[in-house]
């Protein structure tokens, strides 16, 4: 009975596929885009009308110098803090 050694358990590796590592170039490319991705869709609701990048987009397109001196005050109120 020595000799009845038991076989190894048998391995199958289509079971579990072990998944193909990514290159953390690959990572980031990927998250850069789903970012960019997700950026672009809210700016696209913000352009809806009514929303507050239609409201600004139309305000600047009628007075483009007043918007830019508000832009500018607002600049400065904010440089001050820092």
């Amino acid at each position: 009975m020595a000799d009845d050694m038991p076989s190894p358990p048998l391995v199958y590796e289509g079971l579990d596929p072990s998944p193909e590592s990514k290159s953390t170039i690959e990572e980031v490319s990927d998250a850069v885009r789903g970012a960019a991705s997700r950026v672009g869709d809210a700016i696209e609701k913000g352009k809806k009308p009514g929303m507050p990048l239609s409201i600004l987009s139309n305000i600047a397109r009628e007075a483009p110098l007043g918007s830019l001196l508000v832009a500018f005050l607002l600049g400065v109120a904010v440089a001050r803090r820092r």
